[in-house]
């Protein structure tokens, strides 16, 4: 029981002997704030961290700022139209309206200047000779003695020519039956130009022999057959029963329709 007693009166001096022992603590000095920055300007640290408080506090709000100047008496006079841009893209083509309504009628219009008359023109002729012709001379016009058709007299039987009266587009054919052992050498012409040759070599054997053409006529233009001699005898066969030589013409087409 004694130890015991002394045990506890240790067990209470201890910790006062030890904290006469410690040495006083030292108060931490407080530092004053030093400005390190502008007016304008915070540490990002600073302003997160009151942004953060702020907004977390839902009866914190930003101030507003009410201006005090009235900004009207501010505004200045209007300035001059600044110059006319570039026109832009053309937008897309847009869909087909509706149609409209029919205008009125209009005034009867000024009349128009005269027509063609529709009347058709025509001419034509198919002429043949019954008489053999034998070169004579040198060049040799070809005359007819049968009329078979001879439209508005434009082909003269007495020359042997065809006169145009009607200019336009002409078909011409001229057919004829060579004789034995002679040639055949005639030119078609046109006023005083050769055109084409109907032509046939001397053969034992008489034939028949053609050529035919389309020509451009003009009014007063002729056109008529010459026969041609050379070293050898020329000429054309025919009889007063048979027409062997025969000469055609007829309009196309008029040059004015």
């Amino acid at each position: 029981m004694k130890m015991s007693a002394v045990f506890l009166l240790l067990l209470v001096s201890i910790p006062s002997y030890l904290a006469e022992q410690d040495p006083p603590r030292r108060e931490p000095r407080r530092l004053s704030c030093v400005r390190c920055c502008g007016p304008s300007e915070q540490p990002i640290s600073i302003i997160s961290s009151r942004y953060t408080r702020m907004s977390s506090d839902p009866a914190s709000s930003v101030p507003k700022v009410q201006p005090t100047i009235d900004i009207t008496i501010l505004k200045g006079e209007k300035g001059e139209m600044g110059e006319k841009g570039y026109p832009g893209a053309a937008g897309k083509e847009g869909e087909r309206g509706l149609r409209g309504f029919n205008g009125r009628k209009g005034q009867k219009g000024q009349p128009g200047p005269q027509g063609h008359s529709c009347k058709q023109l025509y001419a034509a002729f198919s002429v043949g000779r019954r008489k053999p012709l034998h070169s004579s001379d040198y060049f040799q016009h070809v005359v007819f003695d049968t009329e078979f058709v001879n439209l508005y007299k434009h082909f003269n039987m007495f020359s042997g020519k065809f006169f145009c009266y009607v200019p336009g587009i002409y078909y011409f054919s001229l057919n004829v039956h060579t004789w034995n052992f002679k040639e055949t050498y005639l030119h078609l012409m046109k006023n005083e130009e050769e055109m084409v040759i109907l032509y046939a070599q001397p053969s034992d054997r008489s034939i028949m022999q053609s050529q035919s053409l389309m020509l451009d006529l003009q009014e007063g233009d002729e056109v008529w057959v010459r026969m041609f001699k050379r070293e050898r005898e020329n000429a054309i066969y025919s009889e007063e029963s048979d027409v062997y030589i025969i000469f055609n013409g007829h309009l196309i087409k008029p040059a004015v329709e």
